[in-house]
């Protein structure tokens, strides 16, 4: 990438001059090559095309009418493929300019009449390679600012992943658990069309549905039995104590309404804040469904996983009270028609008795 030059602009920078006239590509040719650039002059502008096709050019002096086609019918044939070549227009006569809105639509950057004298086309020239210099170096500074933020979300996902890897040595039930919520989530939101930012969001949310558990005392978490009242109070903190670990770093704020709100029910009853239906997040409405399906058919200390028919008829039951009506039919129709997705994600993270839902 070049970086720009304010006293010298000229240097590196590669120009195209096409016009028909070999008289006009010879004198520009002194006068660029003379200034520094790196010069090359074409008479047949669907040459022309095919060299800005196959080269890098930072800039273009284009003659307007030429034959076989115009110049803008030039640019039109470039855009399609590159739309940050810097264009300027060469015209005979200011009357022979194409009109305002062809030069907007094609995104054209200047234009000027030809002339014997070549002082007004070399300041276009040069406030262009100006223009091309600091959009370069603002292509720069966001190509490093995107890999700091790269790097810093990858530490940051590392850090999380250490906490959650602690739930799932603590608790046995959880280790391949989140593995398999964000997959389902996935699957689910394909099934409803989501676009890739929505189902990254499930997939990372997915994984770490369950972190807050780490604030879960061991005693509870552990129980081989059925809860007390009291307990289960205690367990139902862990999606709060999950948002407000993701809380701490703002890269990491879309995942907070999966995390917090994954046992809200759709009737209002959930928790933590007895969110209904709508006010429920969407993502976190899909998270439940995918949370509860792997609650349901993977064994627990106090009961083993259950058939598959059972699982379908029980989503079908809570559509409505429990689960978003909407995602619980999309997830059922992947169990009837594609469940051989299903079985595939069980079988990458092990579900625990499995075997009794094929």
């Amino acid at each position: 990438m070049r970086k720009g030059n304010i006293e010298n602009p000229s240097n590196g920078y590669k120009i195209i001059v096409v016009d028909d006239e070999i008289g006009i590509i010879d004198s520009l040719s002194i006068f660029l090559k003379r200034s520094g650039y790196e010069f090359t002059g074409v008479t047949d502008p669907m040459e022309a095309i095919e060299r800005v096709k196959h080269e890098h050019f930072d800039l273009m002096v284009l003659d307007f009418i030429m034959t076989p086609i115009h110049g803008d019918q030039v640019v039109e044939k470039i855009r399609t493929f590159n739309k940050d070549l810097y264009i300027l227009l060469l015209t005979g006569h200011k009357d022979l300019a194409p009109p305002l809105e062809t030069i907007r639509r094609l995104d054209i950057q200047g234009y000027c009449e030809k002339s014997d004298k070549f002082d007004q086309l070399l300041l276009l020239i040069e406030s262009g390679i100006k223009a091309i210099s600091q959009m370069n170096l603002i292509k720069q500074i966001n190509g490093e600012l995107k890999d700091t933020y790269q790097k810093l979300q990858k530490s940051y996902l590392e850090s999380i992943q250490t906490l959650r890897y602690t739930v799932e040595a603590k608790d046995t039930y959880t280790r391949g658990h989140s593995d398999r919520v964000s997959e389902y989530s996935v699957l689910i939101g394909k099934k409803l069309g989501l676009h890739e930012d929505d189902l990254n969001t499930l997939r990372i949310g997915g994984l770490f549905h369950d972190i807050g558990k780490i604030g879960v005392p061991d005693s509870i978490l552990l129980k081989p039995g059925k809860l007390t009242e009291d307990e289960y109070s205690e367990i139902k903190n862990h999606p709060t104590i999950g948002a407000h670990i993701l809380s701490s770093a703002t890269i990491f704020q879309h995942l907070i309404p999966v995390v917090k709100h994954h046992h809200e029910r759709y009737d209002g009853n959930g928790y933590p804040g007895k969110l209904k239906a709508e006010e429920i997040p969407y993502l976190a409405r899909i998270t439940a469904v995918a949370d509860t399906f792997d609650a349901m058919t993977s064994k627990r200390t106090y009961r083993d996983s259950l058939e598959l028919d059972t699982v379908k008829a029980e989503i079908q039951r809570c559509k409505g009270t429990q689960f978003d009506p909407q995602i619980a039919d999309a997830f059922l129709d992947i169990l009837n028609n594609d469940f051989e997705a299903i079985k595939e994600i069980q079988e990458s993270y092990s579900v625990q008795n499995c075997e009794k839902l094929y």
